[in-house]
């Protein structure tokens, strides 16, 4: 089936607003209005830069502050097209919902929940008139499905913003059936209702997944096509994903569930969509090298369906779990002294059995047990071998696995899917590269790598409309086929193009695989793209590890520009420029020797 657009992407900008008025919306949320010249087209350092434009009802954009105050020091390089975050030790983001946009009168509502402890709660506590704010975005905006009967917007406090804006706008004529939870009952606000709309308020305490998961079970389906749209704090909404998943079977393109904050053991939630709310990546501190145990227990957990188990059927004795997963008891007794230590299983109330944790809870998110089961998971592993790999200069994952990564993965569609499932934000970092001249003269475009989907999506974005071409080997044309959008404008054989655009190709090929596809590819062009990642992307937690997983996987550290540049020259290429994409990728153009 092909694979639906479910976002338009938007060109990334870096925003400087100050503060008009600050009011209380409730006791429970403080309203800043914000102004400037930056919210219309604006010249900067001599580029043009397009208006403020944020048409999507749960659209985010990124607020920009620093823990010493010094927000200039904190503020990312704005590239010609898109944002570099180069590191800044003190930068904190935040991402926020715009309650509501008035371009004609250049303002921009930002609604923050008051008696949070964060730093966005906190800056917006001591606005006053003149306050500058700098921001981000949005870089993309959600889609919805066409010809809905109705739709369901659920949420905590947090979600107002865009709940709030939802009924304000109406972005689709369908009935809107509304469930908030609140901390109490002044936190209630009038709602732009229609006949045949519903809204139920629930009050009980941020964060509380047990109240949620029950207010939305005891909300009616409504006859007919609908939608289910969400955002919470991040580990309450994990209930709330398994019903509306497993038991009501909700396709994924009819519904959207977003965890907007996440609970500390004592923090109450600092304000609406701090979905992104991490200060810059930094270096670990100092201490003791932590022990593999947890995770491997974790991982084993997650394999055995232990997690799911409990999840299931939680109370369940451990005997009676054991039996279930096909265990005998006392193997599984190994597992559960480190699980309960870490929050993965705690005793249930009545102590006959076990129930999860906070760290299970989140383990049942599929994104968060990708950590510990999927790709990201097997480079993990393959690292085991990591000096015996330097020694011989091969790749952890050839002595892992007798294969390379490229090699496994042209066999393996789920493995090769997981590729392509981590290109997908790739398609808010290619302005730079759809807007470049090179598209001018370009009938036809030859696709290869995982990021391939990313590449068509942002064409389509950028009104770009060349024929394309796969250069892929049959399976991964296979898996590519069900995320590209519109695949019917696709021809899957290869064959000569004007251009060919290799999208993350060489991220899990070792030089020599590397040098051998950019060979095939001349002798189908003359110009080719490179789209990779040649530093760390300078917000992720993970940045200094960066390295060792692009060694993990190819034999060789994250190539950059020079690095990528030697392999162009070696298979007959000539690098013509380096187009700069943001977040540590960028695009290498070459022409043929």
């Amino acid at each position: 089936m092909a694979a639906q657009r479910a976002y338009t992407t938007h060109p990334l900008v870096l925003r400087r607003v100050t503060v008009r008025r600050v009011h209380e919306v409730t006791p429970r949320m403080r309203r800043v209005v914000l102004g400037g010249a930056d919210l219309a087209a604006f010249t900067r350092e001599g580029i043009d830069r397009p208006a403020f434009a944020a048409p999507g009802f749960d659209d985010h954009i990124k607020l920009i502050l620093a823990a010493d105050g010094d927000v200039h020091a904190a503020l990312p390089a704005q590239l010609p097209h898109g944002i570099e975050w180069t590191p800044a030790e003190y930068r904190l983001t935040r991402d926020y919902t715009p309650r509501r946009v008035d371009l004609q009168e250049g303002e921009l509502h930002l609604d923050f929940v008051v008696h949070g402890d964060g730093p966005a709660e906190a800056w917006s506590a001591s606005a006053r008139e003149g306050d500058e704010l700098w921001f981000v975005g949005p870089k993309s905006s959600l889609r919805l499905p066409e010809g809905l009967d109705w739709i369901q917007l659920i949420g905590d406090e947090t979600a107002l913003p865009a709940i709030g804006r939802f009924l304000d706008e109406r972005p689709l004529d369908a009935r809107a059936h509304v469930l908030v939870t609140v901390s109490d009952g002044s936190a209630r606000q009038e709602l732009a209702l229609r006949d045949g709309d519903t809204v139920t308020w629930v009050v009980a305490e941020p964060g509380d997944a047990e109240a949620l998961d029950a207010a939305v079970r005891a909300l009616p389906v409504p006859a007919g096509e609908g939608y289910v749209w969400a955002a919470a704090e991040s580990r309450a909404l994990l209930p709330v994903r398994r019903y509306l998943q497993r038991e009501r079977k909700l396709p994924k393109d009819r519904l959207n569930i977003t965890g907007y904050w996440h609970r500390e053991e004592v923090a109450a939630p600092e304000a609406e969509g701090t979905s992104d709310a991490g200060a810059t990546a930094q270096a670990p501190a100092a201490g003791p090298v932590p022990s593999p145990l947890p995770w491997l227990v974790a991982r084993t957990a997650l394999q055995l369906g232990l997690v799911d188990a409990v999840a299931d059927a939680p109370g369940l004795p451990v005997d009676a779990l054991a039996a279930r997963l096909g265990v005998a008891g006392p193997r599984i007794d190994v597992l559960l002294p480190l699980l309960a230590a870490y929050g993965v299983v705690v005793a249930a109330d009545d102590g006959g059995g076990l129930r999860l944790g906070p760290a299970g809870e989140e383990l049942l998110d599929d994104h968060e047990r990708e950590e510990y089961t999927g790709h990201e998971a097997e480079l993990l592993l393959a690292l085991t071998h990591l000096a015996p790999a330097l020694r011989d200069g091969t790749s952890p994952w050839r002595l892992a696995s007798g294969a390379t990564l490229h090699e496994a993965v042209a066999q393996d569609a789920e493995r090769y899917g997981e590729l392509v499932e981590e290109c997908e934000q790739l398609v808010f970092l290619l302005d730079g590269l759809t807007a470049d001249p090179l598209w001018e003269r370009v009938g036809s475009c030859l696709l290869t790598g995982p990021g391939s989907a990313s590449v068509v999506a942002a064409l389509d974005d950028a009104g770009r409309r060349p024929e394309l071409r796969v250069a892929e080997d049959a399976t991964p044309a296979t898996v590519l086929r069900g995320h590209v959008p519109a695949p019917e404008r696709v021809d899957w054989t290869a064959g000569p193009a004007d251009v060919a655009v290799a999208a993350k190709a060489l991220a899990h090929r070792t030089d020599e695989e590397a040098v051998q596809l950019l060979t095939r590819l001349a002798g189908w062009t003359r110009t080719a793209v490179l789209i990779e990642a040649s530093r760390p992307d300078g917000l992720s937690p993970h940045a200094a590890e960066a390295a060792l997983h692009a060694y993990a996987a190819t034999g060789s550290p994250l190539r950059d520009s020079a690095a990528l540049a030697a392999l162009a020259t070696r298979s007959g290429w000539d690098v013509e420029r380096t187009i700069a994409l943001g977040w540590g990728a960028e695009a290498t153009v070459l022409r043929r020797a």
